[in-house]
């Protein structure tokens, strides 16, 4: 895939990137592993500096930088600049907290002295998606960094002005040029580069294949990974739910980044007595959603990021009708009344859609839709409800909705995800882990675990 900026909301080029050569990547990791050799040693008072700087300069800098998001990959503006000021918030977080995270452990045993101490490890690779392409890549640098590692960022290849803006940012906020360079380069390249011994791990966000692949690479290196990969979340509604507040929350969960979300609600299971009445409110407020110019404040669904997502669920919603299952709402791009210009007409858009009436058995009711579509099920009671939820092969988020105590725990407990919130939507936050268990990946972000990912955990025993 060539390396371009393409606007989805009109489908025209805004630049086209050249790959980096083989001696450019070379001179690049000799950088990254030249600079992680003084970077090591710096302080965390240093390293704290630099990173609420960077802080700093997002939130300085957040209405340029989430114009360069929407342009790039059709997120609704007000959207944008809530990713770049929640990166802002990961680079705070980290710097205020990554000393106190890898502070030396103390453990009784009949030495003199035994501890466990946290060290950095090296140059990082990062494979970063377009979805998130500010908010993913800091909540991977931020700990990176802060634990004194370096970072190489090779970003999704339709979003390459994010990647570069991302750089730019570390620069102007004080890091060292090798502390965190961008690697425009195919995904072809990445193997040589996981490869490279002077790379020490990687992280992936991003499809099943990808993150096989590198997987597969990085083991055959014996390199530590962490892959955050697809979901398919359910969304569990029980009687005694608040049916407005659980309304509103289904719809923004399901139509988070135009429905282009690995968290974003996708099944939604409704208990029988409920479903009814929250299938027409879920109607009317996917009906009530528009669709149009990402730009324009009023807008609430852009594009979905190029033609063939595009084209993707078009065939998905085909062949659900063909299975016999029900189209409650949307489906058909030629009723999009989209608002903006004419020039939008080339642009990928897609309407909100529920789709209901077939098994959860159905092949196709078991794939992911990386789109504004929510796939409906009902369920006779919480068992059964429980079982539908995880009857999937992925494990990243899920979500249950009801007011009775034990019901809470009970889906709090029973739910097989890396992430479970009751009454909540899901959501990724720098306080607390994140990740997914089964197909969905493995390993965690965020949090103190995030940050004790790619370091040496070293057993100290002095007799």
């Amino acid at each position: 895939m060539a390396i371009a900026s393409v606007n989805p909301a009109t489908g025209g080029i805004i630049e086209e990137f050249t790959a980096l050569t083989p001696q450019e990547i070379d001179a690049k990791l000799a950088l990254a592993d030249e600079e992680y050799q003084r970077f090591r040693k710096s302080s965390f008072q240093e390293r704290s500096a630099k990173m609420h700087a960077a802080s700093e300069v997002l939130l300085k800098r957040k209405e340029e930088l989430a114009r360069l998001i929407t342009e790039e990959m059709g997120k609704p503006i007000q959207a944008s600049v809530a990713e770049v000021e929640k990166s802002a918030w990961g680079c705070r977080f980290y710097a205020d907290k990554a000393e106190e995270f890898l502070a030396d452990e103390m453990v009784e045993t009949e030495a003199s002295k035994s501890l466990i101490r946290y060290q950095p490890i090296g140059p990082v690779l990062a494979v970063m998606p377009w979805n998130y392409p500010f908010w993913q890549v800091f909540r991977f640098a931020a700990p990176a960094l802060m634990a004194g590692n370096t970072g190489l960022l090779k970003h999704a290849s339709n979003v390459p002005k994010c990647a570069l803006a991302i750089e730019e940012i570390f620069r102007e906020a004080g890091f060292a040029p090798g502390s965190f360079q961008t690697l425009l380069i195919s995904a072809s390249q990445v193997a040589a580069v996981v490869e490279d011994p002077r790379v020490k791990a990687a992280t992936l966000t991003g499809s099943e294949p990808a993150g096989m692949s590198l997987g597969s690479t990085s083991g055959k290196a014996l390199k530590k990974t962490v892959l955050e990969l697809g979901g398919s979340d359910p969304f569990v509604v029980l009687p005694s739910a608040d049916m407005e507040k659980t309304l509103e929350t289904a719809v923004n969960a399901r139509m988070l980044n135009n429905g282009q979300s690995c968290i974003a609600a996708k099944r939604f299971i409704l208990h029988k007595s409920i479903a009814d009445q929250f299938l027409d409110g879920m109607r009317e407020r996917f009906n009530a959603l528009s669709v149009g110019d990402p730009f324009d404040s009023s807008v609430k669904i852009g594009p979905l990021i190029n033609r063939q997502a595009l084209e993707e669920v078009e065939d998905q919603v085909a062949r659900w009708k063909q299975a016999g299952g029900e189209i409650v709402c949307g489906g058909d791009r030629s009723e999009l009344d989209l608002q903006g210009g004419e020039e939008l007409q080339q642009g990928f858009f897609y309407p909100p859609t529920i789709l209901a009436g077939l098994s959860p058995e159905t092949p196709i009711a078991r794939e992911e839709f990386f789109a504004p579509v929510a796939l409906v099920f009902r369920a006779d009671d919480a068992e059964e409800a429980l079982r539908l939820a995880n009857d999937t092969d992925f494990g990243l988020g899920a979500s249950a909705w009801t007011e009775d105590e034990a019901e809470k725990e009970y889906f709090a407990q029973g739910l097989e995800a890396g992430c479970v919130f009751i009454n909540s939507m899901v959501k990724s936050d720098p306080r607390i882990p994140f990740g997914g268990i089964k197909r969905s990946g493995y390993g965690r972000e965020l949090g103190r675990d995030g940050i004790r990912e790619f370091v040496n955990i070293k057993t100290v025993w002095i007799a």
